[in-house]
């Protein structure tokens, strides 16, 4: 997998952790909001259910008032109040009922089949004695009981209902009417679907949110390695231009020496072992008159061939194979303030054995650095310095010429000749070692030059 690759995926993993903790904490935290939302709604239910039977209870009570309060018992008063008990009701299921205290059912507008029946040892399927429960909290000063009843408007079996009764002692009555708690149930579970439907369009939204974080990572991913793509493409095909130009100018240069230098002493010596054999072929001439001009071929051969040396250490010194790059550094000091005159000093300690790669970088900085000190920077002095520390290596170049706008030198993009190219150079041969490349300059304050080879490059170059 690609570093890009990772890169992206260690930015969306957070983002999809995240999201999925949110998504279970709603979850989590909805469900909790649901139960105490019917843990708190119920009793607020239930109490109003309460006072609205006490209520109604309480208008039946008043209702029987003139009969009971008289301190009549006769069989009549108490035939009047249970028709008048009958005849009083409130919605479908709303109506009032009247047993004595040993269980029978005196009146029952809903069931009158239930008339005359003794239902003192009605249980429920919890088992719990349903009418001895009314009864009891009836004679106790009254109140309310939760039971399982018949409803008449659905014909079910069973259905919860609150019952609230009273007592009416002189007679030996209960009196009670109920509610039942279906609407409650139906409330308990309406706020449970809003809660639900809350919780998932709160999730919803958290995944719509997290659908557009994890778009726009990948589209802001993919634009980036488009873009990387661009860059490095453009870089590539700058670095082949630079490529080019500089196999075509140190063509040119090895050209121009081996043209200007080279053939023209070969020339020389041509014309002089050609007049060296007129005069051997002319019997004229002594054989000693062949001496002088043989003399001068053999010194322009042997200039000739400092020439080619010169040329074969620039393209390539043999030191740098033989002795190492603290030599080669060295012999590059000499060269240099022996062609330019300039001061050069050398102190490379390069602390033991250096990899081929990091030694022909490091050379071919230095001999780039010397190169642009003695072409542009007009100075007196030069220092190389090589130095290995626990870090890596340095090399550290320092002059006191007039210095230069390294900023618009690089952005200008200007050829070799002023010294562009040959930065960018140094900057990329450290680049592919990891290495770090630093340029201190500014015009009139000479130039300093740090290229720094980490010590992990040693490492895996083979360096010890």
């Amino acid at each position: 997998m690609e570093l890009r690759h990772k890169i992206l995926l260690l930015s969306l993993l957070p983002l999809v952790l995240v999201v999925l903790a949110v998504g279970w904490a709603v979850q989590r935290q909805s469900q909790q909001l649901v139960q105490e939302a019917s843990a708190a709604l119920r009793p607020a239910l239930m109490a109003s259910k309460e006072t609205e039977l006490r209520h109604y209870v309480g208008l039946a009570r008043s209702a029987l008032g003139h009969l009971y309060d008289s301190g009549r018992d006769d069989p009549a008063a108490k035939a009047e109040a249970r028709e008048l008990l009958a005849a009083l009701d409130y919605g479908v299921d709303g109506y009032f009922f009247l047993y004595d205290f040993a269980g029978n059912v005196l009146m029952h507008p809903r069931q009158p089949e239930l008339v005359g029946r003794n239902l003192w040892a009605l249980r429920d399927a919890q088992g719990r004695p349903t009418i001895q429960q009314l009864i009891e909290r009836a004679r106790a000063g009254g109140g309310t009981i939760e039971y399982p009843w018949p409803k008449p408007s659905t014909h079910a079996s069973e259905a919860p209902k609150l019952g609230y009764v009273i007592a009416l002692e002189r007679w030996g009555w209960m009196l009670g009417t109920g509610i039942y708690l279906d609407d409650v149930q139906a409330a308990l579970d309406q706020v449970q679907r809003e809660v639900a439907g809350n919780a998932a369009a709160t999730q919803a939204a958290i995944a719509a949110i997290a659908l557009c974080g994890v778009l726009l990572v990948a589209v802001f991913g993919l634009a980036l390695n488009l873009s990387q793509r661009r860059f490095a493409d453009a870089r590539l095909r700058r670095l082949a231009e630079r490529v080019v130009h500089s196999q075509e100018d140190e063509r040119a240069r090895v050209a121009r020496e081996l043209h200007d230098g080279l053939s023209q002493q070969l020339v020389a010596v041509k014309f002089v072992l050609e007049s060296a054999a007129a005069r051997l072929a002319d019997p004229a001439q002594p054989r000693t008159a062949a001496a002088a001009p043989l003399g001068s071929a053999l010194g322009g051969l042997q200039q000739a061939l400092g020439e080619l040396r010169g040329i074969a250490q620039a393209l390539r010194p043999r030191l740098l194979d033989d002795l190492g790059l603290d030599a080669a550094l060295e012999r590059l000091g000499r060269d240099t303030a022996a062609s330019s005159g300039l001061q050069v000093s050398v102190r490379a300690d390069s602390g033991g054995a250096v990899p081929d790669v990091v030694a022909t970088a490091l050379f071919r900085i230095a001999q780039e650095a010397c190169a642009n000190t003695v072409r542009h920077a007009a100075a007196r002095t030069l220092l190389l310095a090589l130095n290995r520390h626990r870090d890596g290596l340095l090399l550290h170049i320092e002059d006191d010429g007039h210095g230069f706008d390294a900023g618009r030198l690089l952005a200008d993009g200007v050829r070799d000749d002023a010294g562009g190219f040959g930065l960018r150079n140094m900057h990329e041969r450290l680049e592919a070692l990891g290495g770090r490349f630093e340029l201190h300059t500014a015009p009139g304050q000479g130039c300093r030059l740090d290229a720094h080879i980490p010590r992990r490059a040693l490492r895996l170059s083979g360096g010890p």
